[in-house]
């Protein structure tokens, strides 16, 4: 190769790595200002974008509807970015990016990629954050939550209020909602964040403690009373009445340090549990056959709950904590115990109507007219709910002036029964208010032989006018 030649080669070499150096040092000028090769934030490509046109997309990208706050129980609270007027912007984050970028190695990017997260720099109005948040119904109110520790009565019994245990650290939870907020974070558990924490026991809050155990136990009870279809529990919210208290309302304890059973408690409930099942003499509603729902009252047809063996069980079964459902015992029964104690079998005498009907199962069997009570002569037949406590044939009715052969006989109430009358020759009517009986229910001979087969001894027989 000739000088010239060789000239011509050393001018051109010196020529391109002029232009190379020169496009180097271009580019990592450009670069000083622009995202270099391969550069990815947040899912968008920024390579050769300048700081304000990425923020441009980021903050197009960008979407915070605001915060959602977790309690311990895991009810949520929301603080929307409305309600604190959020605002964002990606240009601080980015500048300090940019600065980070070394321009004069930008030929390293061809080599890798970047794909970075950057996030902005958040503005909030802090007083509406701390009003949104103090409205929050976590956060305690006056002195709630402040570790109070009580025994409180309550509907269904006596409550251990706890609130010395999962207090909110207010101020923990507030700094700790805020962090999130400024990281954009779309929701935060108080619980996972530690925001809760337990008081330290004192010692009036052990023997607060101490005396919870004791009217727990107490009032640990499962005793029911089954009585017809009714169940009557006695549980809690019927022996929390029963601890004896002192003047101040206080518990008052025994020399064992020991609840103890109130004087006649046990017989009070006893007496409200008979006030309200005992039906012997009570006023009922019915379903007369005529259509009417009539009152009646009295009578000697019903339940009688027997008190002195019902106070000398329960008071035993519940010292020794029983278990179990129990029927009571009764003095008087009838055939079917609980509130509505007639049933579907039973003897319905309308003494307006002077009709009797027999209904066996709901199934009307006899309807028949009679005549009660003579009403002029006030001997007219009474009302009330009775039963068949006898039954007798070929019998001799007596009373003052009379003494009257009946075939069947079938007393009621005393001396008020139904029986046949043969020497009637018509039934009905009016004829009960001047030519009555002297209270008996007079049946025509050829249906009393009838229902005589089929009622049974302890028939209710409801009787009203």
């Amino acid at each position: 190769m000739g000088k010239k030649s060789f000239k011509k080669v050393i001018i051109l070499v010196f020529v391109v790595i002029l232009q190379f150096m020169l496009a180097y040092v271009g580019l990592a000028i450009y670069y000083q200002n622009a995202f270099e090769y391969g550069t990815w934030i947040n899912g968008v490509y920024c390579t050769g974008k300048s700081i304000e046109e990425v923020n441009e997309e980021l903050a197009g990208k960008f979407d915070y509807a605001g915060i959602t706050i977790y309690d311990k129980e895991q009810n949520a609270y929301k603080i929307s970015a409305e309600d604190i007027d959020y605002q964002y912007d990606f240009g601080q984050s980015l500048k300090l990016y940019l600065d980070r970028q070394n321009s004069w190695l930008w030929v390293d990017s061809f080599w890798k990629v970047r794909n970075d997260k950057l996030n902005p720099a958040i503005k909030y109005d802090e007083g509406d954050f701390e009003e949104c948040f103090n409205a929050m119904s976590f956060v305690p109110k006056g002195n709630v939550g402040s570790g109070k520790l009580a025994i409180i009565k309550k509907y269904n019994g006596y409550e251990l209020l706890n609130e010395r245990c999962g207090l909110l650290n207010v101020e923990a939870a507030k700094l700790a909602v805020e962090e999130a907020v400024r990281n954009a974070e779309d929701s935060i558990s108080l619980e996972d964040a530690g925001c809760y924490y337990d008081m330290e026991i004192t010692r009036e809050m052990q023997e607060i403690l101490h005396n919870w155990e004791l009217v727990e136990d107490f009032q640990d009870c499962n005793i029911v009373y089954q009585i017809g279809e009714a169940m009557v529990p006695v549980d809690a919210s019927v022996v929390c009445d029963w601890i004896l208290l002192e003047e101040d309302g206080s518990f008052a304890f025994d020399d064992k340090g020991q609840l103890q059973l109130r004087e006649d408690a046990v017989a009070e409930f006893i007496d409200k549990l008979a006030d309200q099942y005992d039906t012997v003499g009570k006023t009922r509603r019915f379903k007369a056959t005529r259509g009417e729902i009539v009152e009646i009252e009295g009578g000697t047809y019903g339940n009688k709950i027997d008190k002195d063996a019902e106070i000398e069980y329960l008071t035993q079964a519940f010292i020794n904590k029983v278990d179990e459902i129990h029927t009571p015992v009764y003095k008087q029964t009838s055939v079917k115990q609980g509130k509505d104690d007639i049933g579907d079998t039973y003897i319905e005498v309308d003494m307006t109507e002077q009709m009797m009907y027999y209904y066996l199962n709901g199934r009307l069997e006899i309807e028949t007219p009679i005549v009660t009570g003579n009403t002029s002569r006030e001997m007219g037949t009474p009302e009330g709910v009775n039963y068949v406590y006898l039954k007798q044939t070929d019998r001799i009715l007596r009373g003052e002036g009379y003494a009257s052969h009946v075939n069947y006989w079938m007393p009621v109430k005393g001396n008020i029964g139904i029986h046949d009358a043969t020497w009637r020759s018509n039934f009905g009517g009016k004829i009960y208010q001047t030519n009555g009986s002297h209270g008996c229910i007079n049946t025509p001979y050829s249906v009393m032989s009838k229902i005589y087969e089929m009622v049974e001894m302890g028939t209710p027989v409801v009787m009203f006018y």
